[in-house]
């Protein structure tokens, strides 16, 4: 099969061709038009099927595109109220006939004709979905899609002044890696004081995040949040106990590497004790690594990375290129953070970054890159809910091309020096993330197991996972008042909650490809291309079975791949 990046947007047959999404009242004649419409045959089944997944991908663009319009400029009211208007005035209503609809697919006599290998995850989430389905819950959900954003508003208006000159937070992040200890921390004080500002406004936020889940929960006949959202996120293949095995896993067999690590990094920048201003900064004499200058740069630089790899992973950027689908520089009143936007009608997904010219930021865009070519691998399948697979195979696509792409990081770094330090520090992210990841997982199941804890027994449980997940080499003294709100700079927490052990699981996944790509670079590629071409069609360990790995966090496992990365790092030294 040859692979193409001239992806053709989904061909109209149900829907008019120039409709758009105004109003409910004209939206809703779809939906009424699906339920009614007789089914009297496996052929006028599959048609049906083509209808309805034509109108979920027409909305869910619709959708997407108005949290991308709004996450680019977060100080435009007519965006936010374009966003607010879709989540309270139609997704809700949406709901029941998307439920009725659910329940007509399953009644139906001949959904048992189906294939039913290729439709057994499909009608899996399905079953799900009407398990789960609760009109009570439609005024929760329409509440909570809104409130989840404001997040992003209160941080885009976060901006620091250094030497004069204004940066948003990630922009003055890249001082922290000046070898100038005394800049690193007053730059450093200073987004400790302006996140400590807004610090009453995210936990107002967060408490009533926290009560309306909850409240979604006890509505859904669950105990707490955390088991109605293992089940809505269709986690079907592991448990919380697997989760918890991972975290003890990252104690045993991370955090000594990571205080390894440190104390490299102790010796290297030669002070006598860490701070928290310390763990980016280069030695003295070291300028700190500049890969791009701008976002245009970075893009070209990108694509040509990605044709070294593969000829196709470029054609997928340079269409999103021409159709305009990227927004990487950072600026003022641009929410936080960065994504990759599947486009379900249109197929070409949108990139959405706060670059400022770090090494941080060539990670951020080929992981996003990974996620766009996983994107144009699954926009053929033929029905919307094929494209709808689980973020921790998703992550694999992303964690996966940040390991692969440093093959071919010359194009970023001309200097061989400069070359070997960038992969070295990469490798020590992919090793350093995963105690903040157990430890984020840890807070979650946490906090939704404890629905009526207080800010404070909030603030204080976060330190407590502080201690549990410490190397114990970095020294906070009198940084005491900003410890208990660290979280709240994870967007995650706020807008995707529980979504964030899927780094953890897909880190390792991925450290199992690059193995494989250190053996057979083209075997390992045509793994990936293999399981991310299947979408959400097969179960997770069916899907890490196609791409030649284990579905596997155990201790053991888990030891055997930090072993080896260890190896790797060892060997750029």
């Amino acid at each position: 099969m040859t692979l193409t990046a001239d992806i053709k947007p989904i061909e109209r047959e149900f829907l008019p061709k120039d409709f758009t999404i105004t109003t409910w009242e004209t939206l809703e004649p779809y939906f009424k038009q699906l339920l009614e419409q007789p089914i009297n045959s496996k052929a006028e089944l599959e048609q049906w099927l083509q209808n309805s997944s034509e109108l979920e991908a027409v909305i869910s663009e619709d959708a997407c595109w108005r949290q991308v319009r709004m996450t680019c400029d977060t100080e435009n009211k007519q965006l936010e109220e374009a966003f607010n208007y879709f989540y309270i005035e139609i997704a809700p209503k949406m709901q029941p006939y998307a439920d009725k609809l659910n329940r007509k697919l399953v009644e139906c006599e001949y959904t048992k004709e189906l294939d039913a290998d290729k439709y057994f995850t499909y009608l899996r989430s399905i079953k799900k979905s009407i398990d789960l389905f609760r009109e009570a819950n439609i005024p929760i959900m329409s509440e909570l899609n809104v409130m989840q954003q404001q997040f992003g508003q209160i941080a885009g208006k976060m901006t620091v002044e250094v030497n004069g000159k204004e940066y948003t937070l990630q922009q003055a992040g890249k001082f922290l890696e000046n070898p100038d200890r005394k800049l690193r921390e007053e730059v450093y004080m200073k987004i400790q004081n302006r996140r400590y500002q807004d610090r009453d406004a995210l936990n107002a936020l967060f408490d009533k995040l926290v009560e309306k889940r909850h409240q979604l929960a006890l509505n859904a006949d669950f105990r707490n949040y955390r088991d109605y959202k293992f089940k809505e996120l269709g986690r079907f293949d592991y448990t919380p106990q697997d989760c918890f095995n991972f975290h003890e896993a990252v104690k045993q067999h991370v955090i000594p590497l990571v205080k390894i690590i440190y104390e490299e990094q102790r010796k290297a920048i030669g002070v006598d004790q860490l701070r928290p201003w310390d763990m980016d900064a280069e030695p003295e004499g070291i300028v700190p690594l500049q890969p791009f200058t701008n976002g245009t740069e970075l893009t070209e630089k990108t694509i040509e990375c990605f044709e070294q790899l593969n000829p196709f992973f470029a054609d997928c950027l340079r269409k999103m290129n021409e159709l305009k689908r990227f927004d990487l520089d950072s600026r003022k009143g641009k929410a936080p953070g960065g994504y990759n936007m599947p486009l379900a009608e249109t197929g070409a997904p949108f990139i959405f970054m706060n670059a400022a010219g770090t090494l941080d930021d060539v990670t951020t865009m080929v992981h996003e890159g990974g996620h766009a070519v996983h994107s144009f691998l699954t926009h053929n399948l033929e029905l919307t809910g094929f494209k709808e697979y689980g973020a921790e195979i998703a992550e694999v696509a992303s964690m996966a091309m940040e390991l692969f792409s440093m093959e071919h990081w010359d194009i970023f770094f001309k200097d061989k020096e400069e070359l070997r330090r960038a992969k070295f520090k990469q490798l020590e992210r992919v090793l350093t993330i995963l105690p903040w990841i157990a430890r984020i997982d840890a807070f979650q199941h946490w906090l939704y197991e404890n629905p009526a804890h207080t800010a404070e027994e909030r603030g204080a449980k976060w330190m407590a996972l502080a201690n549990e997940y410490s190397t114990g080499l970095i020294d906070y003294t009198g940084l005491e008042q900003f410890r208990p709100y660290e979280w709240q700079r994870q967007l995650h927490l706020f807008e995707v909650p529980f979504y964030y052990i899927e780094y953890g699981i897909a880190q390792l996944g991925a450290i199992g490809l690059w193995m494989q790509f250190k053996q057979n670079q083209q075997e390992a590629l045509q793994n990936y291309i293999n399981a991310l071409s299947l979408g959400g069609t097969k179960t997770l360990p069916q899907l890490y079975e196609a791409a030649g790995l284990k579905f596997d966090f155990s201790p053991s496992h888990i030891k055997t791949l930090m072993d080896f990365t260890k190896t790797e790092m060892d060997n750029l030294n």
